[in-house]
């Protein structure tokens, strides 16, 4: 990692105590919930999907779709939501993704995403989101990000496993 100063610190200490264990496994130390046990893969209500550890909004509701890979899936994530590392581990190169604000591991974003969204899939932990539905969003102080959901939204029960075979 680098020297870099993000806005949410905290020592490894006060994360254990802040968050469950399979949540510090995962956001803390890289590691990957298994495939289809994700309880946020079925969500498709409107919301926004926010990191578990600091709370930084990372994902519109309306850029999830079904991969078929087992981990929810997202197209785009909030700009400037997460930053990315080249990933060496498992004897492989991939593609982490990070929240900005606390430098936590999310997963991993793919090139084979929908097409017709520019091609990405950001393959997410779900240990490593929390959904906050549309409706809670002002009670929660994610107000601001109610004007997300003005606009027409695209389908979240669309699936576009078909298009490729999901990388993880």
């Amino acid at each position: 990692m680098s020297d870099e100063i993000f806005p949410v610190q905290k020592s490894d200490a006060e994360w254990m105590d802040q968050l469950s264990p399979e949540q510090y496994r995962v956001l803390r130390q890289h590691g990957t919930e298994r495939p289809g046990t994700s309880p946020l893969n079925d969500e498709k209500r409107q919301g926004i999907f926010a990191c578990a550890a600091c709370g930084q909004p990372l994902f519109d509701g309306s850029t999830k779709y079904e991969s078929c890979s087992g981990w929810p899936s997202f197209f785009a994530p909030l700009d400037g939501a997460v930053s990315t590392n080249e990933d060496r581990s498992h004897f492989m190169v991939r593609t982490e993704v990070r929240s900005r604000h606390g430098d936590s591991h999310l997963g991993h974003v793919f090139n084979d995403g929908p097409r017709s969204e520019g091609g990405l899939r950001y393959c997410i932990n779900s240990a490593a989101l929390r959904f906050i539905h549309r409706d809670n969003l002002e009670a929660q102080g994610y107000g601001h990000y109610l004007s997300l959901f003005d606009t027409a939204e695209r389908s979240a029960t669309q699936a576009d496993c078909e298009l490729t075979e999901p990388q993880r």
